[in-house]
């Protein structure tokens, strides 16, 4: 099992989470209502066992919290992927929700760059979460995690429908890059020797 522990503090966050790549259900709890939704989203479609903790300064708003859950949550991936021998590497969805359709792929490289274009329309907050955090967590993931990270909607109007459309396709991206493939023979997906 790929499992990872990791416990992060700060002056403005106080976070413990445990993942394990292959299941084993979620618990998550970040006093951020809406935020607590998409991760018990991701770790439900992505097929992950997620355990997260946060109590950040949400007196403030709740873009602290967001972040570094993305910055620890990246952290463990990056942990629980040991030194990658055997994964898929890749991993992308075309994932529907309603009205919304949104792409996503990731290469688990090595190597930070993430392109993210995703419109929220009108109203500009979803619940007790500015919208614009959403881009935060996976910038935040991916710096901690390092990976090319895609994300594109073509359409949609709702901006719940958007935001967890968002969260289910990076999922499914996530699940299929760190799947062992079993036609690697247990080596590196690279002719570089290094991810």
């Amino acid at each position: 099992m790929r499992t990872a522990e990791i416990s992060r503090k700060t002056a403005e966050t106080d976070i413990t989470l445990s993942l394990c790549l292959e299941g084993g259900g979620y618990e998550i709890s970040t006093g951020c209502g809406f935020f607590d939704h998409m991760l018990e989203q991701f770790a439900r479609h992505g097929g992950f066992g997620l355990r997260l903790s946060c109590r950040g300064d949400t007196c403030v708003d709740c873009h602290h919290t967001v972040e570094d859950c993305g910055i620890a949550l990246g952290e463990a991936f990056l942990r629980a992927l040991g030194d990658k021998r055997g994964i898929c590497r890749y991993g992308w969805a075309a994932l529907p929700m309603d009205e919304v359709l949104v792409l996503c792929a990731a290469d688990l490289s090595g190597r930070t760059c993430v392109n993210f274009d995703v419109a929220f329309p009108g109203e500009y907050k979803l619940g007790d979460m500015d919208a614009e955090l959403v881009k935060e967590f996976f910038l935040g993931f991916a710096r901690a995690c390092p990976m090319a990270l895609h994300v594109k909607k073509l359409y949609g109007e709702n901006n719940h429908h958007v935001a967890e459309c968002v969260f289910k396709a990076f999922a499914k991206a996530m699940a299929q890059a760190v799947r062992k493939d079993p036609a690697s023979g247990g080596e590196l997906p690279t002719t570089k020797g290094l991810l």
